[in-house]
């Protein structure tokens, strides 16, 4: 059993006749992130979000998480991210994470103030403001040249799929990955929750200093989100491609920051919900 799957046995209904089997989901566990920062009477530690998981990866998941928060911008200011003790099941601080940030790291309380708790479903609720997004200096991708051939962008939920192996077996794991425009996958990771996965992906690659990532795009399994489309803008991202359908929101965010928006990418089908200039033969 891998830290993404449970086992458990069920009684599996077929015609009325019910049999026991053995089977997996997926596991969903609670993360604290934990920030150390600098303040004029010396370093201090908050405790800022609560998070419903998968566990693994959750260095990338707390990066990826600070950094669409504006908490961090850039890679340099991390100076670690750490465990808070054992990490073995029975030590009581398995579920907890703590990022020191660089010192001289200014931080914003005031945006820390906001309500961090969040959960598999949803993600941090309450930012469904696209003023919030003006306000914040989010960059519009009017300028970002990078074009994505369409050849490519189809076989890219394919090679998603068959990059999840925690889905395979527990049929419960969201998906998300970042890609090419020649169709690559660069990193692909899962967890019970999207935004999570989006998080990691995010974390991944502020970890390795590569964002923003204006040659990249971002595939989810499932629906396009507002906050899916932040994270997206955020992360300097040209588009965003989606399984299933896109929110009104974020489709007006993908039109008024000049960004792409694909859903109901299967198959060789897809709608272009914004910037189809970017989607070339």
């Amino acid at each position: 059993m891998s830290p993404s799957n449970f086992a458990v046995t069920i009684s599996k209904v077929r015609d009325g006749v019910a049999e026991t089997l053995a089977d997996d989901v997926a596991v969903e566990e609670p993360l604290e992130i934990r920030l150390g920062y600098s303040t004029p009477d010396g370093r201090a530690t908050r405790s800022i979000s609560i998070t419903m998981r998968t566990p693994g990866h959750d260095r990338e998941l707390a990066a990826g998480f600070l950094y669409t928060e504006g908490i961090v911008h850039q890679r340099q200011e991390i100076a670690s991210i750490e465990p808070c003790g054992p990490a073995a099941p029975d030590s009581g601080n398995h579920n907890v994470i703590r990022i020191d940030l660089a010192n001289g790291v200014e931080v914003d309380l005031g945006r820390l103030q906001r309500h961090f708790y969040t959960t598999s479903s949803c993600g941090v609720c309450g930012k469904t403001s696209l003023e919030a997004l003006r306000v914040a200096g989010a960059q519009s991708q009017h300028g970002n040249t990078t074009r994505f051939r369409r050849p490519a962008l189809v076989g890219v939920p394919g090679a998603l799929r068959s990059a999840q192996l925690s889905f395979d077996t527990t049929g419960g794991l969201h998906a998300a990955a970042a890609f090419s425009p020649e169709g690559d996958l660069i990193t692909i990771m899962e967890d019970v929750g999207r935004h999570n996965a989006v998080d990691k992906v995010l974390g991944s690659l502020l970890l390795n200093n590569e964002l923003p990532a204006t040659g990249l795009g971002l595939m989810v399994s499932g629906r396009a989100s507002f906050e899916l489309m932040q994270k997206t803008l955020l992360a300097g991202m040209p588009l965003l491609a989606a399984i299933s359908a896109p929110s009104s929101l974020a489709v007006q965010l993908a039109r008024e920051f000049h960004m792409s928006l694909i859903g109901f990418l299967r198959g060789d089908t897809f709608n272009i919900y914004a910037g189809a200039e970017r989607i070339v033969e």
